[in-house]
């Protein structure tokens, strides 16, 4: 394992950064908020890092106690990665940064990879800030299926595919939609009042949504 690098800086920053600041360590980060991730999922996941790469940031992170690795019972017997309570800390950092990276987005460009969940962390920010309470909201997109589990505190952020059981809201969109509410052009109740993005669903998540 490689030694850890350093800024050496007496600054919380610099510090920070000697854990995070590696290209990749936080799109890892981000895949992992999903909860428990296989190796081949996170490569599949992060189109353009070499194995090699993964590998040795996956590493990083369980030596500086920001994700840890263990195996899955049978019949899986797969290895696993997942957050450590201290790499969960990171999700408003991720957030924050993410709100601060909307004015680089602009148009998507045909080189550009994505994975509808990509969307996920802007659209929990717009839930969480419209104080919309708490369940577990499904999106559908033409890219794919992810769902959001909004003000439940501990545990998986998000997860790829549709919700694991009945979900409270239910939301159909596009990617461009929700880009949008994602950079602030667009609230998300101004999205479901114009039909850019219905709710379907009975809880009351998907009522204060319709209502808003």
């Amino acid at each position: 394992m490689s030694p850890r690098r350093s800024y050496d800086q007496y600054c919380s920053a610099a510090r920070a950064l000697d854990l995070v600041g590696d290209r990749w360590t936080l799109l890892i980060v981000r895949e992992l908020l999903a909860g428990p991730r296989r190796y081949t999922d996170l490569h599949a996941d992060l189109p353009g890092v070499s194995t090699d790469v993964l590998a040795s940031r996956l590493r990083d992170m369980e030596r500086d106690g920001l994700a840890g690795r263990r195996r899955l019972p049978p019949p899986s017997a797969a290895f696993v990665y997942e957050l450590t309570r201290r790499g969960r800390e990171l999700l408003p950092v991720l957030q924050a940064l993410g709100e601060w990276g909307q004015a680089e987005l602009g148009e998507r460009r045909p080189t550009d990879a994505v994975r509808a969940h990509w969307f996920a962390l802007p659209l929990l920010r717009a839930l969480e800030g419209a104080g919309e309470g708490e369940g577990v909201v499904e999106v559908r997109l033409d890219e794919g299926h992810f769902h959001l589990h909004v003000g439940t505190g501990e545990g998986p952020v998000y997860g790829d595919g549709p919700a694991p059981g009945v979900a409270d809201a239910c939301l159909g969109t596009d990617s461009g939609t929700l880009a949008a509410v994602g950079h602030g052009a667009l609230s998300l109740a101004d999205a479901v009042r114009s039909g850019r993005v219905t709710v379907t669903g009975d809880g009351a998540l998907a009522k204060a949504l319709r209502e808003a």
